[in-house]
């Protein structure tokens, strides 16, 4: 004999359990993992070195971030604020967007249409309205918020047509530094030589950029530092 169908309170449990475990499963997420310290790898050098990448704030910069995101996940769009205020009162930080679309085909999409857009010098300002979102990245939503940006949305699709094959090496030169780092999943953060995987809130945030400037610029391997000592 067949199991009796659950009750109406039972599916309110049950749906509730769920709820709170998603809960916290993003609050678990949203804590910065351990941080790796990094060494100017060759792997390292072409992730901070790549010009592909669109990057704001000082050009004398005493601390780099390299933040790896997709424009639906959930924790990248909590923790953009941090970053955005970060950029808007730290004269001495530089920010690399690694734009890294894992959540499906809306991901790649918008993620396509920033890239063109930095074209215009509107990247950073298309990425915090896309991060904002609280909708499914539908083209006619990309559009809205695109406009709402201050792009010019008939030189962005133009802008896409013509350089689609380059915007989608661009984006798998970000997935191929992404995998060769270790990464698992957005959002990342380089730190200057600090690797977290995880979001980083503002207190994080902040706390990471002192770390950094107090470790200084990121250092070459052992080898290759001693080979250098040994050739002055």
């Amino acid at each position: 004999m067949s199991a009796p169908p659950p009750s109406r309170r039972e599916v309110l449990t049950l749906g509730l359990v769920v709820g709170a475990g998603l809960l916290v499963s993003m609050g678990l997420q949203n804590l910065p993992r351990s941080a790796r310290r990094l060494t100017l790898t060759p792997i390292v050098r072409a992730v901070l070195n790549d010009l592909g990448s669109p990057q704001v704030g000082a050009t004398d910069a005493d601390v780099t971030i390299v933040v790896f995101t997709d424009y639906q996940c959930p924790i990248c769009k909590i923790t953009d604020p941090a970053l955005e205020r970060l950029i808007a009162t730290d004269p001495k930080v530089r920010v690399i967007f690694k734009d890294w679309p894992i959540f499906g085909e809306q991901s790649k999409a918008a993620a396509r249409a920033v890239l063109a857009a930095d074209r215009q010098g509107k990247y950073l300002a298309f990425h915090h309205g896309l991060m904002a979102a609280r909708v499914r990245l539908e083209p006619d939503q990309i559009q809205r918020i695109a406009v709402a940006a201050g792009v010019d949305w008939p030189r962005l699709q133009r802008d896409e047509a013509v350089s689609r094959p380059q915007l989608d090496r661009q984006l798998g030169k970000h997935a191929t530094q992404a995998w060769t780092l270790g990464l698992e999943g957005t959002p990342a953060y380089l730190v200057g030589p600090y690797l977290f995987e995880g979001g980083l809130d503002e207190r994080h945030l902040a706390q990471a950029v002192r770390r950094a400037r107090k470790a200084g610029p990121i250092a070459y391997p052992p080898d290759v530092a001693t080979e250098a000592a040994g050739s002055r």
